[in-house]
């Protein structure tokens, strides 16, 4: 007891003894003592200081040794003028980085980025000296068996690698050395884990060589890490930084393999991190391997048995797909300033679809250049877009890899079986042995395929579905029939039409209905059948006298005249099939009497859309349909509820990518989408939405804007404040794309801003200041006048000072929107309400906002000077005899440090100048210590002075 006692004692000793060398003055609130002073008082054993250094250093006592650690900077600082002294020092903290108390070395490392900035500013003195000392020490407390030691250790390294402080030869010989062996098979798990996080962090300060050389195959290896699951989760997280590093060979030689087997981890950690690194190792790869390779693999993850991944899979899947972005083929293109340039697409969509050559959207991510063709083509197709009923382009993509299903494939064939409907009569047209050739050998503009391809040696369609009952012959019996009773109907041999009788279409139904109970393309064919009977019955209806057809055994499929307008399509349906409808695209004859069935036809195709035209507005070549398919499904309820409550939201932060990825000629792809996110019940949603509202009008043009986007845009003015906050922040964005005419009609709407939800929402009428004095620029003084005056005189009196202050600078705008175009009457009809609103108002603030309006209009000269000093300077000088301190102020301000600055009132021969000096003078003497001292103030010192003033204060 006694020697426990007689320790404690010497222990106290030295502490004691430690203080009285100069540490009892050392506290929080003296800022300026260095943690290591007392090396510089002389203490009672009379050493030196570098002596004292070490004697501290090694001191039995843990307190000193930590603050000798924790002062490293200011005794590098104090040594640096000998190099004898400062290579002592550093031999006197390689020792101490030895010590055997924790606390110590964590101390010893927390000073290690500071004094290596200290000896990168003196590197011309000490150009070896980090290297060869305090490297060895970050790089050995790597494998400290400390746990605080070496997470220390590991945030200096990242540290000096961000700050690029190490040298390359000193990460590649020093550092990356110990990693590997850290991240070896046989080493410690604990430690492996920590080496990896700093060789994924290490990949992206390196050069792409090196990365490849040393630390690619040490991370393929630790991907596939069967042992701990947490390496391969640090790999998984950081996947997308070393494909960035090591570029795009290298990632799909090495990186895809090893990402497809996270991506199929037994723990849904790992599939979760690849989910939400996605788009990153996207970017690095080729567009054949985006879309052959990692879009499937995606598909999977969206379909994980996990909610998790699926969450973070349809959180990735906007930014997933943006990566498909080809400004080529959507006709978007970036500046180097950020703005967004819309130029139209190179190509004659005429030419190619005659020629049958491969047209523009053919060309880029596909392998083949036959692989996509045109199949229903508009003779209008411009960029701004129009319409999905008279601008979409349906493309068929036919790819190697089976990403892109040929969605013409069942349709062209089991529709080719069919007749096609006429516009005029639904009559059938004679098929001759069209069930024995391929569809892809029918020549003409017409052909669906190019010749050679894989549907012309094997298709699904043919090989194993059950055939079809062969109806030509009875179509070919019937017709002929029809042809010989029907009398009196004469209509020109370039017309190809017929007539069939409502009895003997019921025929052929009857004929079908056998088949009908377990095949799906049977009942499309009845449906058909049946819509062209309801034709014939009303054509029989209004037309009781009927004219013999001629030359109906002479309609081909393949060979249409030249001389007829007549256009018939078989559009796509989809993957799964399905039999495709044949649907009348155009009247032959606009001239023709007899039109009343192609009316009637398509009345009620307009009113019954069948699911073959939901599909076609769907249909686009710029990304894989399932991925479309999948995102636009992110709005369906059930999402929320099986995966995410704000998968909506997501969705729609994405969405302006998405839009800018596929380009204005596939907005009616998510057309549907943004409107079903815009009436979301989620106000968030809306909100998301209402922020981008602008970027999204950008990619779609004046024509599509007006449109889609501006019936939205009202709903969201009109919505909670929220939402009308994100559409007022891009409010002149958002105007100044469209018409003159589109954009007059929201002059009124603009009052509604000053109205919110609630009244101390004072930011929203602060911003509303703001975006009308860009707004002033789109309409013409008179509207200024009629609307946007009265909203600015009505924010210039808000409750709220800021509100006023930014207000008073939206009239001085208005006054040089007058004044800058022409319109003086404007002006001093303006001049004349301010002067009876502010300089005359009872309020002493009115008085105050009108010597700082003053003070604009002069500042900025947006008036002539004659018109100033006529009907405003007079108003403005009388605020000297103002009984408010505070007005005074702001008119000494005006005076001395704005008027008089201008060269018209520098004139001597001024004959307002007398009047002024006479102001100022006595606004100089004024009782009020303010105002006397900022009409006496130079005004080359007034931004030093006001800086002061207010700084003062605080």
């Amino acid at each position: 007891m006694c020697k426990i006692k007689m320790e404690h004692m010497s222990c106290f000793e030295l502490q004691g003894s430690f203080l009285s060398d100069g540490f009892e003055d050392y506290g929080p609130d003296c800022d300026s003592m260095r943690v290591t002073a007392f090396l510089d008082i002389p203490g009672q054993d009379h050493l030196p200081p570098l002596t004292r250094l070490e004697k501290y250093a090694f001191s039995d006592n843990i307190f000193n040794r930590q603050i000798i650690a924790r002062g490293l900077l200011d005794i590098f600082r104090d040594f640096s003028n000998n190099e004898e002294d400062f290579l002592t020092v550093m031999e006197i903290v390689v020792r101490l980085s030895e010590d055997a108390e924790p606390t110590v070395r964590t101390e010893l490392m927390e000073q290690i980025p500071p004094v290596a900035l200290f000896l990168q500013e003196n590197r011309s003195s000490f150009p070896l000296v980090f290297s060869e000392y305090l490297i060895p020490i970050v790089v050995r407390y790597l494998t400290d068996p400390n746990n605080q030691v070496r997470k220390s250790s590991q945030e200096v390294l990242l540290i000096l690698l961000e700050q690029d402080l190490i040298f390359q030869h000193d990460i590649e010989n020093k550092v990356c050395p110990i990693l590997l062996a850290l991240s070896a098979p046989d080493s410690d798990d604990e430690y492996k884990a920590e080496a990896v996080n700093i060789i994924c962090r290490l990949a992206s300060v390196l050069s792409k060589s090196t990365v490849e050389r040393l630390l690619l195959p040490r991370f393929c290896e630790l991907c596939g890490d069967g042992k701990l699951f947490q390496v391969r989760k640090v790999c998984a997280a950081n996947f997308g930084d070393i494909c960035h590093a090591v570029g795009r060979e290298a990632t799909e030689k090495f990186l895809i393999p090893k990402f497809f087997e996270l991506c199929s981890d037994s723990v849904w950690g790992m599939r979760k991190a690849c989910a939400e690194c996605f788009t990153a190792v996207s970017y690095s790869t080729s567009p054949e391997a985006r879309r052959s390779k990692l879009s499937p693999l995606f598909i999977r993850l969206i379909s994980d048995p996990c909610r998790w991944v699926r969450q973070a899979a349809f959180q990735s899947l906007g930014p997933f797909i943006s990566t498909f972005a080809n400004p080529s083929r959507a006709g978007l293109y970036i500046r180097e300033n950020g703005t967004l340039s819309a130029q139209p697409l190179v190509q004659d969509l005429d030419s190619d679809f005659t020629s049958g050559s491969p047209s523009a959207e053919s060309r880029g991510d596909t392998p083949s250049a036959c692989s996509t063709k045109p199949v229903q083509i508009e003779p209008d197709l411009s960029m701004e877009g129009t319409s999905t009923e008279t601008s979409s382009l349906l493309q068929v993509n036919s790819s190697s890899n089976g990403l892109m299903e040929n969605p013409m494939e069942d349709s062209v064939l089991a529709g080719a079986e069919l007749t096609r409907l006429s516009p005029e009569a639904s009559a059938f047209s004679e098929l001759h042995d069209i069930n024995d050739l391929p569809i892809n050998s029918h020549p003409g503009p017409d052909s669906w395929a190019c010749p050679g391809s894989p549907e012309d040696v094997f298709n699904n369609f043919l090989y194993w579905r059950i055939p079809l009952p062969d109806i030509s012959k009875d179509l070919e019996l019937l017709l002929s029939e029809a042809g010989l009773q029907e009398k009196g109907c004469s209509r020109p041999a370039t017309v190809r039409n017929s007539c069939v009788a409502g009895s003997e279409i019921q025929k052929v139904l009857d004929s079908l209905q056998e088949h009908m109970m377990n095949d799906p393309d049977v009942q499309a064919q009845v449906q058909v059948l049946s819509a062209a009977l309801r034709a014939a019955q009303l054509d029989s209806v209004n037309e009781p006298e009927h004219r013999p057809t001629e030359g109906l055994n002479e309609v081909s499929l393949s060979d249409p005249s030249p001389a007829s307008d007549n256009q018939m399509a078989l559009l796509a349906s989809s993957s799964q099939n399905e039999l495709s409808v044949a649907r009348i695209l155009q009247s032959p004859d606009p001239s023709e009497p007899c039109s009343g069935t192609s009316d009637h036809l398509e009345t009620e195709q307009r009113h019954d859309p069948t699911p073959l035209e939901e599909n076609k507005s769907k249909l686009q070549d710029i990304i894989p349909q399932p991925l479309l398919e999948q995102y636009v499904s992110m709005t369906d309820p059930a999402r929320a509820q099986t995966v995410d409550t704000d998968i909506a939201k997501h969705c729609a932060y994405s969405l302006p990518g998405v839009a800018l990825t596929l380009g204005r000629q596939n907005w009616h792809c998510l057309k549907d989408t943004y409107a079903t996110l815009a009436s979301d019940v989620q106000w968030k949603v809306r909100r998301t939405l209402a922020f981008s509202i602008h970027e999204l009008a950008v990619i779609l043009g004046d024509q599509l804007t007006a449109a889609d986007l501006v019936p939205i845009f009202n709903g969201f003015l009109k919505d909670l404040d929220e939402v009308r906050i994100g559409v007022l922040k891009h409010l002149y964005d958002f105007l100044k794309l469209l018409h003159e005419d589109k954009r007059r009609e929201y002059l009124y709407q603009l009052q509604e801003f000053i109205v919110t939800d609630n009244s101390r929402n004072w930011r929203f009428r602060y911003e509303l200041a703001e975006q009308l004095i860009l707004i002033l620029e789109l309409y013409n003084p008179n509207d200024v006048y009629d609307y946007l005056m009265h909203i600015a005189l009505k924010l210039c009196a808000d409750k709220v000072s800021e509100v006023r202050w930014i207000s008073f600078k939206l009239v001085v705008a208005i006054l040089q929107k007058f004044y800058s175009n022409s319109a003086s009457a404007l002006g001093l009809n303006f001049i004349h309400e301010l002067v009876i609103r502010f300089r005359h108002c009872s309020k002493w603030v009115g008085r105050q906002a009108f010597a700082f309006i003053c003070q604009g209009v002069v500042s900025e000269e947006c008036i002539p000077v004659d018109q100033f000093v006529e009907h405003l300077l007079p108003s403005l000088l009388s605020l000297a005899s103002d009984p408010v301190p505070n007005v005074r102020v702001l008119l000494a301000k005006a005076l001395r440090q704005t008027l008089l600055e201008k060269a018209y009132f520098r004139n001597a021969g001024n004959p307002h100048l007398e009047v002024v000096e006479e102001t100022v003078l006595a606004l100089q003497s004024d009782q009020d210590p303010d105002v006397s001292f900022f009409a006496t103030l130079e005004p080359q010192r007034r931004n030093l002075m006001d800086t002061t003033v207010l700084e003062k204060p605080n």
